[in-house]
């Protein structure tokens, strides 16, 4: 049985520790056969990195390190090329002048490593001197490979000038491409966000972008028909419909939905037991920030549609939540289609870990909540399984009496229907209820639907301004226009009603009542 690669990025390591190796060299072939200039952006722990020197071991022409693979025959290991690597996976950087000292390192690395020099003292000088005369002592254009390429932005995007000064450094770095671009064979480039052309390019506007090109879908990441071939061994016994449920769900594009490499290794290594591997190896805290910052309607989660514009759009001045949730994987493609002549994206939560853990994360952000939240939400989880609404709504009424006072300084939430929905819908999501958020129906549409097991919860939110309330106007317009009628008659099924009214001056849940829909 092979090892696991665990937290190996070169393919020679991989190699000599007899490590399983997803073969992915089928997309380096169809990559490299010409010259050309890449760019790949996904999120964390995907096995870029892992790519990357794939390309670099290719390019240098180590064939040895390829037998049995799918590249092995089909490419001239003849014909090497001089290979420059610049990687910012490793370090944090806090300043410009950190970033600068740290690149005149990798450029010096590399300029010993190929065995050239430069008398220029810039970095741009050097860089553009180490492309040029790599090549003319190879006799071979350069090949350069460009891995976590954004990782010293995304450091400092809670300090929005010095992620602005780092975009500037690393522009004035990458726009050496576009002037060298007669001495390159190949150019890759990849990380997890995509920075607008303008932003960071400075002009390298013939960069071809492979995110959501659909023969590049798994490029990254395992399909399963990889999981059946090369860890099959590790996986005997394994609930593959609960694996899938877990771990699965990724696209970018493609028909076939890709697994998360580092939760599948971790999954296997640690005895085929559930957890949240991938979300907890890097918590998304600057994400939580601008939700909360920003006032996100969370319930739209669950059914977004986007333009390739918005996915694009990533810059430091006006970060969008849903090109950032895309971007880090947080959220994934399910259909692309073409309306008003553009093509645009549906896009959904890939699966069971982000989705619960996120929102998780989400209820922290939103509410202030920490010690209380796993006890609320083991509560939840048994009303609504059981159908106990008279518990329910007593929890709920706890549930906002809890959120600390400091939650609403400096700003007029408790003023908002949005926020209380948002609350729910994170609690709700993160114990994997069905939630239809705005559920229409002939007569207007219900806040929220929830589902879970046998039982369906219609759910009508209101706010009003004292700490007062004549009856539950909540209840009484999901009745009225009978919001939990299109439900009636469902097999096995039992529906209610849930008006929720909540007050600006208390801050909490005012009213709650409910009734049983027949279903007859």
């Amino acid at each position: 049985m092979k090892n696991l690669p665990l937290g190996i990025n070169t393919l020679k390591v991989l190699q000599d520790s007899n490590c399983i190796y997803v073969d992915k060299t089928g997309f380096a072939l169809g990559l490299i056969q010409q010259p050309a200039r890449y760019f790949l952006s996904r999120p964390r722990r995907f096995g870029k990195s892992l790519f990357v020197d794939t390309l670099k071991e290719i390019f240098e022409g180590n064939q040895s390190l390829f037998k049995g693979l799918i590249i092995y025959d089909r490419w001239n290991w003849s014909q090497t090329f001089p290979v420059i690597k610049i990687d910012f996976a490793g370090g944090f950087l806090e300043s410009r002048q950190a970033l600068d000292e740290k690149i005149r390192e990798i450029l010096s690395t590399n300029l010993q490593r190929l065995g050239v020099t430069s008398d220029k003292t810039s970095i741009s000088g050097i860089f553009s001197d180490l492309i040029s005369h790599a090549a003319a002592k190879q006799g071979q254009r350069s090949v350069v490979l460009i891995d976590e390429y954004d990782k010293p932005i995304l450091d400092n995007l809670e300090k929005p000038s010095i992620a602005a000064e780092m975009r500037e450094g690393l522009k004035n770095l990458y726009s050496v491409l576009k002037e060298q671009d007669g001495n390159l064979q190949f150019v890759f480039l990849t990380g997890v966000s995509k920075f607008s052309k303008v932003s960071l390019f400075s002009g390298l506007n013939h960069l071809t972008d492979l995110t959501i090109d659909s023969p590049y879908s798994s490029l990254c990441g395992y399909t399963e028909q990889n999981l059946r071939d090369s860890f099959g061994e590790h996986l005997v016994g394994v609930d593959w419909s609960e694996l899938k449920r877990w771990y699965n769900g990724y696209s970018w594009g493609g028909e076939e939905r890709v697994y998360n490499p580092f939760d599948i290794l971790q999954f296997i290594a640690k005895g085929q037991d559930y957890r949240n591997y991938w979300f907890e190896s890097g918590s998304p805290s600057f994400l939580i920030k601008l939700f909360q910052r920003e006032c996100y309607f969370l319930p739209n989660l669950e059914a977004i549609e986007t333009s390739e514009e918005i996915l694009d759009s990533f810059d430091i001045e006006s970060i969008n939540p849903i090109a950032l949730l895309f971007q880090t994987g947080y959220l994934t493609i399910e259909k692309r289609f073409r309306a008003i002549n553009q093509q645009l994206f549906k896009l959904r939560v890939p699966n069971l870990e982000v989705k619960t853990a996120l929102q998780s994360q989400l209820i922290s952000g939103y509410t202030a909540l920490v010690n209380e939240k796993l006890i609320l939400q083991r509560q939840l989880y048994h009303c609504l399984w059981t159908g106990d609404v008279d518990n329910l709504v007593s929890i709920l009424k706890r549930l906002f009496a809890a959120i600390p006072w400091r939650n609403f300084t400096h700003n007029n939430l408790a003023q908002f229907e949005g926020y209380y929905a948002s609350v729910l819908y994170a609690f709700f999501a993160s114990l994997d209820a069905q939630i239809i958020p705005e559920d229409i129906t002939n007569q207007g549409q219900a806040d929220l639907t929830v589902m879970l097991g046998q039982h369906i919860y219609v759910m009508e939110l209101k706010v009003v301004k004292g700490e007062t309330v004549t009856g539950n106007p909540a209840l009484d317009q999901v009745q009225q226009r009978q919001y939990a009628q299109k439900y009636q008659g469902e097999p096995g099924k039992v529906v209610y009603e849930v008006g929720l009214v909540f007050s600006q001056a208390q801050r909490g849940l005012l009213q709650a009542d409910w009734s049983r829909v027949s279903t007859h």
